[in-house]
């Protein structure tokens, strides 16, 4: 599919504000909103745009205290079996498999550390797991709600 800079613009946009109206979208990219909308549900359509969302603060959950976990996994263990079990602990938001040493990199969002230390406990139980080397994660310096160029 081509995606020319029209619709790079309207892909930033959204994931900016996905509840930016047709219209308020079309004033920024000069078109109007019945293109707008012919553009998001081509995008739509061909799964560049695969859905919208709410971005909630984990904080506002009281989800406060976050890792990084590197996994190292035993023998031939495969992504769909990491991607599995990691879709098993609620805690999981990321997990990724990953060059270098580790076979794969779990993010953890957790209560307070005695949670995420649970949730660290269950995951390293999964029978593929031999070891992990976990990093806490101390504040938040960048964070990017999406891709695409910058919406000026």
């Amino acid at each position: 599919m081509q995606i020319d800079a029209v619709d790079q613009r309207i892909i930033a946009l959204l994931v900016a504000d996905a509840r930016a109206s047709y219209a308020d979208i079309g004033t920024r990219v000069s078109l109007s909103a019945p293109a707008v909308k012919r553009r998001v549900d081509r995008l739509r359509a061909t799964g560049v745009i695969r859905g919208f969302t709410a971005v909630v603060d984990p904080a506002a959950v009281g989800w406060t205290t976050e890792a990084f976990v590197e996994l190292f996994c035993a023998g031939r263990t495969t992504p769909a079996q990491i991607g599995a079990a990691a879709r098993r602990h609620p805690e999981v938001v990321g997990a990724y498999t990953v060059s270098g040493e580790a076979d794969a990199l779990v993010h953890l969002r957790a209560a307070d550390i005695a949670h995420l230390e649970a949730a660290l406990e269950r995951l390293r139980a999964e029978s593929f797991v031999t070891s992990t080397r976990s990093t806490i994660v101390l504040s938040r310096l960048v964070e990017s709600p999406g891709v695409g160029p910058s919406t000026g």
